[in-house]
């Protein structure tokens, strides 16, 4: 597992190769798996394959989404904040187990933070995605994830970048 984390870097470059059924399956499987507070399962999830639609998400908020376009498969994570007071912990713990699945198929992914985010003109960026998808408006947008082929594969983190003196015990 450790070799998996260790592996696992944002992937923004993605090849044109689409994801087999299988392959969004196994993410999606990995997210449905994952675990909750009190088992409530407050997560919703959006699979997005069209490119219009994953070109119109991409441009939800004025940076760090643009890349979405180029992906083949995006993946919107939403919580139901009337089910869980833990929806946003419980929503990027499906989020990463996704991550840690597709590094595990030898995909690339990249986590777009949506929550808390604005577009240029000051809109919640997370309206602007339930709009495209045509959300509930009781759900909130954690983020959306983009997932494919790697164009090029980044070297692993290495012992190096390990910050050692955040780790305290008993006390800080």
């Amino acid at each position: 597992m450790l070799e998996l984390i260790q592996k696992r870097r944002s992937c923004r470059n993605f090849t044109d190769k689409k994801l087999t059924h299988d392959q969004t399956e196994q993410l999606l499987k990995s997210a449905l798996w994952s675990p909750t507070s009190k088992n409530n399962r407050p997560w919703e999830f959006v699979v997005v394959e069209k490119t219009e639609t994953l070109d119109a998400l991409s441009q939800c908020k004025p940076h760090g989404a643009a890349f979405l376009s180029g992906a083949p498969l995006g993946i919107v994570v939403l919580g139901d904040p009337a089910k869980s007071d833990v929806w946003v912990e419980d929503c990027s713990i499906a989020a990463i187990m996704m991550q840690m699945t597709a590094e595990s198929m030898g995909l690339g992914s990249t986590w777009i933070q949506v929550r808390l985010r604005l577009d240029e003109e000051g809109n919640m960026a997370g309206e602007n995605v339930k709009k495209i998808i045509h959300a509930p408006d009781e759900l909130e947008v954690l983020g959306i994830m983009a997932f494919g082929h790697k164009a090029k594969e980044r070297e692993p983190y290495t012992e190096h970048v390990l910050l050692w003196d955040r780790i305290h015990f008993e006390k800080f």
